[in-house]
């Protein structure tokens, strides 16, 4: 039978998605975990291989197995197995015509940005940090040019193996929450660096280097050359991946809330 999960953890803790040689990606604690829940190896497919890191709220996750099980023991079974920072949400049975990565027709994703003159502590690996003040409404103003289809090569690093880099985007939206700063994306897909590439460039715009109007101008020349430098991977979260309506998997769009620390 044919498993999908939804898959939730913390990438600082991790060498990123995929399964590196002596071990270190989330692919590897889940597949561990599951070789001793299903007593047999197990392989994962993702709906998207994320950075070192990078973390996820909602990764989508399939894989085979011969064994059979509740499908509350496949959630608390397999979490009594991996390391804290990473967790199964839901495990539903699919039929084998559904593939996690092949079938998603749209992902979402989030960054967090703290905008303040000191770095954070308790948020540090959670959050992305920039210490000039940041004009929200101009960055907010300037990723309204992403909307739609475009040629995103301005914002694709260079060993981006996708065949082509044309994206359409239904939302790129920015905005402030005291000393956060919000960017949310969703599209049909994403280039490799893209979301940390953007977010890069509206920074640019933020602080006044760049005005508004150059992130259209930095789209239309296609000149990865010309943009900012790859942003930090810590605040970004895949939020959310899209299947189509006869895939109603749970879970599905679940946003990060920003973060709130308690006065001690």
């Amino acid at each position: 039978m044919r498993i999908a999960l939804g898959v939730e953890y913390a990438g600082n803790a991790f060498r990123g998605w995929q399964s590196q040689r002596g071990g270190g990606g989330v692919q590897d604690a889940l597949e561990a975990a599951l070789a001793q829940v299903c007593a047999h190896p197990v392989r994962t497919h993702c709906a998207g291989r994320t950075d070192a890191g990078v973390h996820a709220t909602a990764q989508v996750v399939h894989f085979d197995t011969s064994s059979v099980r509740p499908l509350t023991a496949w959630v608390r079974g397999i979490n009594a197995l991996l390391p804290d920072a990473v967790a199964v949400r839901w495990a539903v049975e699919v039929d084998e015509s559904f593939h996690a990565r092949y079938l998603a027709c749209g992902r979402r994703y989030r960054y967090i940005l703290h905008n303040a003159p000191v770095r954070p502590a308790l948020l540090a690996g959670r959050v992305g940090w920039f210490h000039p003040p940041l004009d929200a409404g101009a960055m907010a103003e300037a990723a309204r040019c992403l909307l739609g289809r475009h040629d995103f090569s301005a914002f694709r690093a260079a060993g981006c193996q996708a065949k082509t880099p044309v994206r359409k985007v239904d939302e790129a939206s920015v905005h402030r929450d005291g000393e956060f700063i919000v960017f949310d994306f969703h599209a049909d897909g994403f280039l490799h660096h893209m979301i940390r590439n953007l977010v890069g460039a509206l920074c640019y715009v933020g602080k006044g280097r760049y005005p508004v109007e150059w992130l259209a101008e930095l789209l239309a020349s296609r000149d990865r050359r010309l943009a900012a430098p790859t942003f930090a991977p810590d605040g970004l979260y895949l939020c959310g991946v899209d299947y189509p309506p006869h895939w109603p998997l749970p879970g599905d769009g679940r946003i990060i809330a920003l973060p709130r620390i308690p006065l001690i």
